[in-house]
């Protein structure tokens, strides 16, 4: 704040001296003088003034961190360099982080300064709110001209101003060494993300060959990784959306989340938390909801620079489902916790960054992230190769071990085969010998009742006093066959079936509309009902046929007692058989409690057949003890319009 700055030492930057030499020269804390401005109103006029000069502090023993703390303040950075005296080439200031919203360098201007005036300042104002257009130098970050200035010593002004917490640290180079240095860095990153683009398109395409959808979800988390590289480092603002600022800041702030949404997602379809962990799975699901809604919020509405903080929650949950998952027997797991561990790591130096401690932060620090990165990326298509080799070898195993079972299977059904050919054979033996032995019965029986006739009429001629006992062995004899009769009729009578066996030789609708289209047009005897034709075809509704000429379709139940019939047919079906083989003396009370319907549905059915069989008997060809299909087939069923209501 500026009270704070008010009671600090004014104590001046060292002069930054300028060797030749040296491609580049990093800016340590002592070459920084720093003062905020919480009113953001104070000019390059102002600062150079005696009564603001003297409120400038080094960051060197200042405690304060080389980093924007308040991002409603504007902060003033002053840098003394020396030229060097003999070269003419220009030097460039670099500032590091690319995420400063608006930062104005301000250099003294060439021309001569009038006597007695303040020196004349020339200003370039660019940042991460204005266009990619407004840099001086097409560059990811913000690289700004120190021309030369043959031994002389010139101050030089930033005035910084950021919605985030970012970073003062700076760099100078010079003009020789700075084509060659921004070279490698441009190849360094584009074999970057050439490597993230190829890992890309490798598992996409093993997601459409084996459609495992945890592809889908690494190839999701592989782009928004990508995605917040290029946020990071400013290539996405310089190559994909320079002129649309804003839509870079909303990308800054979604990247992230982006990341931490598609990790958690690949991490549980990897790890199976949902079958092996139901409780962790369920915990992080909360706790990744609600650090995303908090760093949305924060991202949107609150801007407190400390937003990285929410992600430790998260990523350690999900680092502790993969340590259980391991321990649980997932040896896959140990790669995503290889991984994981790299980047925290890396991660490390960020937040340091961020918090402004200076903790080994040079080159190798800077873009430790994205080696990280991309060893997490190899490591985690690795693993989720090896998962999927798990499941493959689990799976071939089972195969293998159903194969086996299989083969033992037929080896049952081979032997099942000999024993049921051994039985046939058996059983064709044995009827043989019986046909043989019946053959040789009957001609003993043939035999003796011829001896019996001859005897018995030797008996009638020779004693005619017998012929009053054989009047009255025929006479009981024709009694005795009159019983036969009567009981073999009453017994074809009663034959009786109840419903599960009925249902076992008529199990279900197929199987009735099977029997009356082969019923109704046995030994070809199709007859087309409205033209009369006699050639047919299948049509679509099941034993249906359809007339060649006409078209018409008749179907198995028309012109039979099953027509329009709006309950089971199984159970009409059976209804026709009891009632045909009690002759219509069953009680349509006890017929609705068989076939479990309403007693007007069964009486008014009941009825239909009943006059079935009537007019059945009074048929010329009616024969008595004929089969009960008979009945099905009355041809006044088709004109019987009344409909029987559905049990």
């Amino acid at each position: 704040m500026l009270s704070a700055s008010l009671r600090a030492a004014a104590a001046p930057e060292d002069t930054l001296v300028v060797n030749p030499a040296l491609p580049f020269i990093y800016l340590q804390d002592y070459y920084y003088s720093v003062l905020e401005d919480p009113t953001g109103r104070l000019t390059i006029a102002d600062v150079q003034s005696p009564a603001w000069t003297r409120r400038f502090h080094t960051l060197q023993g200042s405690k304060q961190p080389p980093n924007i703390q308040h991002p409603s303040s504007t902060y003033w950075l002053r840098i003394t360099v020396r030229h060097p005296a003999t070269q003419t080439a220009t030097w460039y200031l670099e500032l590091y982080d690319s995420h400063i919203g608006r930062a104005v360098f301000f250099r003294p201007s060439l021309t001569a300064a009038t006597p007695g005036a303040p020196l004349p300042y020339d200003s370039v104002a660019t940042g991460a709110s204005l266009p990619f257009a407004t840099r001086p130098h097409p560059y990811k970050n913000f690289l700004f001209d120190l021309p030369p200035r043959l031994g002389q010593t010139a101050t030089y002004y930033l005035r910084l101003h950021s919605e985030t917490r970012t970073s003062f640290r700076a760099m100078l180079h010079s003009g020789d060494g700075l084509i060659p240095e921004l070279s490698l860095q441009y190849w360094l990153l584009g074999g970057f993300y050439g490597i993230l683009c190829i890992m890309v398109l490798y598992n996409l395409i093993l997601f459409f060959f084996l459609k495992e959808r945890t592809y889908l979800y690494y190839v999701l988390y592989v782009l928004s990784g990508t995605l917040l590289f290029l946020t990071e480092d400013g290539l996405g603002f310089q190559y994909l959306w320079a002129a649309a600022p804003g839509f870079n800041y909303f990308i800054g702030a979604v990247a992230p989340v982006l990341l931490l949404l598609t990790f958690a997602t690949y991490a549980s379809g990897f790890l199976d938390t949902a079958s092996r962990l139901p409780t962790l799975h369920r915990l992080g699901r909360w706790v990744v909801g609600v650090s995303t809604a908090l760093l949305l919020l924060d991202a949107a509405i609150i801007h407190s620079g400390f937003s990285f903080w929410l992600y430790l929650m998260p990523y350690g949950m999900i680092y502790y489902a993969g340590f259980q998952a391991y321990k649980n027997g997932l040896k896959p797991a140990r790669y995503l916790l290889l991984g994981q561990g790299l980047v925290a790591a890396s991660l490390l130096f960020l937040i340091m960054r961020k918090l402004g401690i200076d903790f080994y932060n040079n080159a190798y620090t800077v873009y430790s992230l994205y080696v990280a990165f991309v060893l997490e990326v190899v490591v985690l298509s690795y693993a989720l190769g090896e998962k999927i080799k798990g499941i493959m070898d689990t799976t071939l195993l089972t195969q293998h071990r159903l194969l086996k079972q299989l083969r033992k299977k037929h080896q049952a059904q081979d032997r099942l085969v000999v024993q049921m050919q051994e039985n046939q054979e058996l059983k064709d033996q044995l009827n043989t010998e019986l046909e043989a032995l019946v053959n040789q019965r009957t001609t003993e029986l043939r035999h003796q009742n011829d001896t019996v006739a001859a005897r018995n009429r030797e008996l009638l001629e020779a004693n005619g006093l017998l012929a009053l006992q054989s009047a009255a062995i025929e006479k009981l004899n024709g009694d005795l066959s009159r019983d036969l009769h009567a009981e073999k009729a009453a017994r074809i009578e009663a034959r009786e079936v109840d419903f599960g066996e009925f249902s076992q030789i008529y199990p279900d609708k197929d199987a009735c509309l099977r029997y009356l289209a082969d019923l109704k047009w046995a030994h070809g005897g199709y007859r087309c009902r409205k033209c009369g034709h006699e050639k047919s075809c299948e049509a679509r509704e099941p034993y249906a046929r359809r007339c060649t000429r006409c078209r018409y379709v008749e179907s198995a139940t028309a012109g039979t007692l099953l027509q329009k019939c709006k309950f089971s047919i199984v159970k009409a079906l059976y209804a026709v058989f009891l009632l045909h083989a009690h002759r219509g003396n069953y009680s349509p009370a006890e017929l609705a409690r068989v076939l479990e319907l309403r007693q007007a549905t069964s009486w008014a059915f009941a009825q239909k057949v009943l006059a079935a069989l009537q007019r059945r008997r009074m048929a010329t060809d009616f024969e008595v003890g004929e089969a009960w299909t008979y009945v099905l087939l009355d041809g006044a069923a088709e004109v019987e319009l009344a409909e029987i209501e559905e049990e």
